[in-house]
């Protein structure tokens, strides 16, 4: 298992390139908490992200879970922001300016753009959301659409084992 991060490249796909099969050796350790905790982290760090963070499915709300930033809402309603909409309507979410997103919940003023990203569970229902911040506006598109995807397919292997 890695014991840092080493993110190489001069565009974000050369980036997310480098840091990939790293998170797929942080994905061995045998504990789950332990492995998104540590997965969470390298993305943060290693893409240079404001925040980064799992909400767990929990009786039809998203609670908090795993996440590397300033402090943030620990639990967001059904349908309710940017993680709520991704939830409902089972897809990613990019959203460029989050002033604009409609029921944007503010956990931080210093959040400029999202990506969300539903988790499968076992039973193909949805059991987690990875939301990423930036402190940029429009920072997220299509390339971090796909590579984000990779990454989801990472953790979907450690919570549905």
């Amino acid at each position: 298992m890695a014991e840092t991060i080493n993110v190489s490249g001069t565009n974000k796909q050369e980036k997310y390139a480098s840091l990939l099969p790293q998170l797929k050796s942080l994905a061995e350790e045998t504990d789950q908490y332990a492995a998104l905790g540590n997965i969470i982290s390298a993305l943060k760090y290693g893409m240079n992200f404001f925040w980064v963070g799992l909400y767990i499915v929990k009786n039809n709300e998203l609670v908090l879970g795993p996440f590397q930033g300033t402090v943030a809402c620990t639990r967001i309603g059904f349908g309710k922001g940017v993680c709520g909409y991704a939830w409902k309507n089972k897809k990613p979410v990019i959203v460029e300016d989050v002033n604009t997103f409609e029921g944007h919940i503010a956990c931080s003023s210093e959040s400029k753009s999202e990506i969300v990203l539903p988790v499968l569970g076992k039973t193909g229902d949805i059991s987690m959301i990875l939301d990423i911040d930036s402190d940029r506006l429009a920072d997220f598109d299509a390339i971090d659409e796909l590579w984000l995807t990779e990454v989801i397919y990472i953790i979907e292997n450690i919570v549905n084992t």
